[in-house]
């Protein structure tokens, strides 16, 4: 059990005898049994957990029968031996719990190791208690650490201690009033230790009212992973603090940490949709219908298309229409007549579209140049996208006013076909890589702050072997100003695909 890793373990919870024991032995052992009996049958990891502290040393000499000291009293009253704490925790470990201690001084952690105890755990006291904790981090053992009083300052320094140390460790959010108040459980700080140190499992220590089962709910539904509750028997010899829980709340603990599983779901992917969700929303979307008759083999453009309920069964909706595929009629498909998936071939281009993107950013990144956010991107393929890494260019649109300014990406070993403009005339400004240009049939090699200014009218055509960026200055553009001398390009209406968001 030494090889437990905190961050692999499912739902830990952890019952902490602390001194409720009251150094009887055998009322101890009665604690650890009942509680595993109302345990044992749920689906999660469970821990029990001892204090250890030597009272001979701990206590200063002078104090030792300083009984108006509040703790020097409880602990002296409510001490065991050495060997009847391993006889708890040997216990602990037939019973198949995790066994957990917390050490209060350094002779206690020679005697977790003696013990080989599974896991330490750091009290809030304790957690900057540096001669302690550099004798922790020093065992073989995961560590759990409290953080009740600590400040950011300083709880950034035991995260950075143990992960310096490449420890196994985990926090603990952690109020210190006995018992806590629903007021005062500043559960919040869960979310905001997961966010400061997202790569540490947080976890709740909890101390609040025995009978408030909503704080394992809302602990749970913040993410914490390790919980852990102080536990014990009532007898008529022995009565239990305030915060302290018996058998039958450790019950209506674990059914409302179950509820809140139940009720939160599968947790680091999207939730499985059942057969009832998929057939309810699929009767809500509409279904697409032919606007006009379709012929085998054409290319279905939206224009084509209606939309409108009822959705029937194999019927192509709304929701599969995207910019980013493409639909053939594989069938004559009648006017009004439903489109369905038998009948069709889509052609899903985000994958490509994907892949381009990734080429023009790393350009852009070896150019330097500076794209302000939320730019357009033109992604211009004039003979389809297949034919793009051949035939295409990528243009931002930084300002399209009265003047307007582009920016041009031609990846390596691409061609932009010869067109001409009859309104416009524009300048290329080359800011980083090689190109050639070839205008009314006379061509030249520019690179790297080179300037060539094309009239209109004139007949061009431009690409690079290198892969480049020109910035472009040309009076307003107008998407009807570009004349391309192939006709095919011409008769292509789908040469281009709009993209905002593309460059985080």
């Amino acid at each position: 059990m030494n090889k437990l890793t905190l961050k692999k373990i499912k739902p830990f919870f952890i019952f902490d005898m602390a001194n409720n024991h009251m150094g009887n032995l055998e009322h101890g052992l009665r604690i650890i049994r009942e509680i595993h009996k109302v345990c044992k049958d749920y689906p999660f990891a469970f821990g029990f957990k001892l204090q250890y502290r030597q009272l001979d040393t701990f206590i200063h000499p002078d104090y030792q029968e300083r009984f108006e000291f509040k703790y020097i009293k409880r602990f002296t009253e409510t001490r065991l031996e050495k060997h009847e704490f391993k006889v708890l925790k040997d216990e602990m470990k037939t019973l198949n719990f995790i066994t957990v201690c917390t050490p209060f001084d350094e002779a206690s952690v020679d005697l977790v190791e003696e013990h080989d105890f599974d896991v330490i755990k750091i009290a809030s006291c304790s957690s900057t208690d540096w001669p302690l904790v550099e004798r922790i981090v020093k065992t073989d053992k995961p560590v759990i650490i409290s953080t009740a009083g600590i400040g950011w300052d300083d709880l950034d320094r035991v995260v950075s201690f143990f992960d310096h140390r490449e420890k196994d460790f985990a926090l603990m959010h952690c109020v210190a009033e006995y018992p806590t108040l629903a007021k005062q459980l500043e559960l919040n700080q869960i979310d905001l230790m997961q966010k400061r140190y997202p790569h540490v499992v947080v976890g709740y220590s909890t101390h609040e009212e025995p009978d408030n089962m909503v704080a394992v709910k809302l602990a749970v539904a913040k993410g914490a992973r390790i919980f852990e509750k102080h536990v014990g028997v009532k007898t008529d010899q022995y009565a239990l603090n305030d915060y302290s829980v018996s058998p039958a709340q450790v019950v209506a603990w674990l059914d409302a940490a179950m509820q809140a599983y139940e009720m939160c779901g599968v947790t680091d992917e999207r939730k499985p949709f059942s057969a009832q969700e998929i057939d309810s929303l699929l009767s809500l979307r509409r279904g697409v219908f032919a606007r006009r008759s379709l012929k085998k083999g054409e290319k279905i453009k939206e224009a084509d298309l209606c939309f409108a309920i009822p959705t029937l069964k194999d019927q192509v909706t709304a929701n599969d229409i995207s910019k980013y595929i493409e639909f053939y009629a594989e069938a004559d498909i009648s006017e009004k007549a439903p489109l369905l998936n038998s009948q069709v071939r889509k052609k899903d281009l985000r994958g490509q579209v994907y892949e381009i993107l990734q080429d023009v950013k790393k350009i852009l990144r070896e150019s330097h140049v500076s794209i302000p956010p939320k730019v357009d991107l033109e992604v211009s393929h004039h003979y389809g996208i297949d034919h793009f890494p051949q035939y295409g260019i990528t243009m931002a649109t930084i300002v399209n006013r009265e003047y307007c300014k582009k920016l041009i990406v031609i990846l390596p070993g691409q061609t932009h076909p010869e067109q001409l403009h009859k309104v416009k005339e524009e300048t290329f400004h080359v800011l980083h890589g090689n190109v050639w240009v070839n205008i009314d049939g006379q061509g030249k090699q520019i690179t790297r702050g080179d300037v060539v200014v094309i009239e209109r009218g004139m007949k061009h055509s431009f690409g690079s072997d290198t892969g480049a960026v020109i910035e472009e200055i040309s009076s307003t553009h107008s998407g009807e100003d570009s004349f391309y001398t192939d006709p095919k390009i011409m008769q292509n209406t789908d040469r281009k695909t709009s993209l905002t968001y593309w460059f985080d």
